[in-house]
């Protein structure tokens, strides 16, 4: 079936050096109130850097004549593909020191446009760096280090078309550079969706969700995009490949699971069959307070372990419940949603909130379950029809979630070191892991910076076997030395993180900000596959050097 048509409207201008778009950014005054809610920081906002202002050498090689219709050396498309998002990005382009910039950008249409271009960087020791939305807060899109001769940022955004959509068995051929909006608005029509929401909706694609193994909104159950995948067709330097497109199949290791989460290291996914599902009609949320932090832990536990199956439940510490607005009486708060496309959800919301009573919770009446009601995630602010949040904490959250990335580089810019990590453990370790991670963190920021450190925690997914908490570091810098500080802090809080047995990463991938705990977590008989793999595939080891391996 051929695919709907685009949505039309012009795209807002995206941000080069922070989060989002530009013009979402907080201004000066709002900096500096921000600021003066952390002691310590400057007392005016640093100035929002100029592309002008940046030293960007010639490119260091010239495309072919073949390939030069695909490839720009423009400064402003080079600056803006030479890191991520993540806060030591966001700080060194304030300071003015954004690393190593990439010689060219290339804007493949078609396979065969990357198969020329590796087969191009291939022969000439240039660097190939795959590129979707460039939303990585692990280092995973820019180039460290002088072992090769040139870089090149390989942008997929080009590739963005719905190519088949299969009504009958729900799923959908789709180019991997579509960006979250894009890909949900050309399934619409159809009454589909793929309702995979990271945080990064707006600003990533769906090859970028694949190669980082990308968690979504979903708290339970189908947590990340690899439970909706079917096939995938990856470009390599040794050749190109697609499996098949099965429901399920027990025909030795998967080929899929080969290139999901391996960042760009062993291939370019360029296109994938995705499940879909129709979208939801029937929503209900409400929030839950505790005055226990422990006993809010274990609500959320019992929750999981039925068979509920709610498709938000956050549980908010007291610090992050006051950051987002969804408290303000020192309480700990849990944000329930549940959704359905065929039936009202009201009772499943209600059985979760008799678990949570039965914990000490306290709760407000559920909202009335009815077509698109309140939104239950944060990215329906994107997707859904506009409706009340009948729950005031449930509403606060979810904007506060929204625009927590552009306040953090609003305070970015008034000096203070602020950035988030999550991870992922048993329950049996999950009360010593948090309580360690506040602790040992806090001290190690104010050891690094003098001053007293804000560490939150959220639980963002959860499992019947385990938890994924997220955490939020806040502390004010000193002048200029904001980026080692931050990775005396990281280093810090993989140190906790190893001793428990926890994953350097639930969702957020390894990059290259991950790498040294990443090289402790997996099992070495893995590590020498995956180098064999890399070999095989990336003869010339021109794919994004540094993620995953050496």
């Amino acid at each position: 079936m051929p695919a709907a048509p685009s949505d039309p409207g012009s795209p807002r201008t995206r941000s080069w050096w922070g989060w989002g778009h530009a013009d979402a950014h907080p201004d000066d005054a709002e900096c500096a109130a921000l600021g003066a809610l952390l002691p310590g920081t400057l007392a005016r906002p640093l100035p929002v850097p100029r592309i002008a202002d940046l030293a960007i050498a010639r490119p260091a090689v010239t495309p072919p004549p073949s390939l030069a219709h695909l490839v720009t050396a423009d400064p402003g498309a080079r600056a803006a593909h030479a890191m991520g998002k993540a806060y030591r990005d966001v700080i060194r382009a304030l300071r003015g020191r954004p690393g190593r910039i990439p010689d060219l950008v290339a804007h493949p249409t078609g396979d065969q446009d990357v198969a020329d271009l590796l087969d191009w960087a291939g022969t000439h020791g240039v660097a190939v760096i795959p590129f979707g939305g460039g939303s990585s807060v692990v280092g995973g899109v820019e180039y460290r280090g002088d072992a090769h001769r040139a870089v090149l940022s390989l942008d997929l955004t080009a590739m963005d078309r719905v190519l088949e959509i299969d009504t009958v068995g729900r799923a959908a051929r789709i180019q991997a550079g579509a960006l979250g909006p894009v890909l949900e608005g050309r399934l619409r029509p159809y009454g589909l969706t793929l309702r995979h929401f990271p945080q990064s909706f707006e600003f990533s694609t769906l090859g970028g969700w694949l190669a980082t193994r990308a968690g979504g909104h979903y708290a339970t159950v189908r947590t990340h995009i690899d439970d909706f995948v079917q096939s995938l067709r990856v470009i390599t330097p040794a050749g190109a490949g697609t499996s098949w497109r099965l429901p399920a199949s027990g025909a030795g290791p998967s080929p899929d699971r080969l290139f999901l989460g391996s960042e760009g290291a062993l291939g370019v996914i360029t296109e994938a069959w995705m499940r879909l599902q129709e979208r939801p009609r029937h929503k209900a949320s409400a929030s839950v307070a505790f005055g226990d932090f422990h006993r809010a832990l274990d609500a959320v536990r019992a929750i999981a372990q039925t068979d509920l199956a709610p498709a938000n439940c956050r549980l908010l510490d007291p610090g992050e419940a006051l950051l987002s607005g969804a408290s303000r009486d020192g309480s700990t708060v849990l944000v329930l949603g549940f959704e359905s496309a065929t039936g009202p959800v009201r009772d499943r919301l209600a059985d979760a909130l008799d678990i949570a009573r039965a914990h000490g919770g306290r709760t407000a009446p559920p909202g009335p379950d009815r077509d698109s009601p309140a939104r239950t995630n944060p990215a329906d602010a994107h997707t859904e029809p506009a409706a009340a949040d009948t729950d005031p904490a449930v509403s606060a959250w979810r904007s506060a979630f929204l625009r927590m990335p552009y306040l953090r580089d609003g305070l970015a810019r008034m000096g203070a070191v602020v950035e988030t990590f999550e991870t992922a453990a048993t329950w049996d370790r999950i009360p010593a892991l948090i309580e360690d991670v506040r602790t040992e963190v806090a001290a190690a920021a104010r050891k690094a910076t003098g001053h007293p450190a804000t560490v939150n925690c959220r639980l963002t997914h959860v499992y019947p076997d385990g938890a994924a908490p997220y955490f939020t570091v806040a502390v004010a810098g000193r002048p200029g030395d904001e980026v080692r500080i931050w990775d005396d802090i990281k280093a810090a809080a993989n140190d906790v993180l190893h001793r428990h047995r926890a994953t350097i990463t639930h969702h957020h991938a390894v990059g290259r900000d991950h790498r040294p705990a990443y090289d402790r977590q997996r099992p070495e008989p893995f590590a020498l596959a995956l180098r064999a793999a890399k070999t095989a595939l990336d003869p010339h080891h021109i794919l994004n050097p540094g993620v995953l391996l050496d």
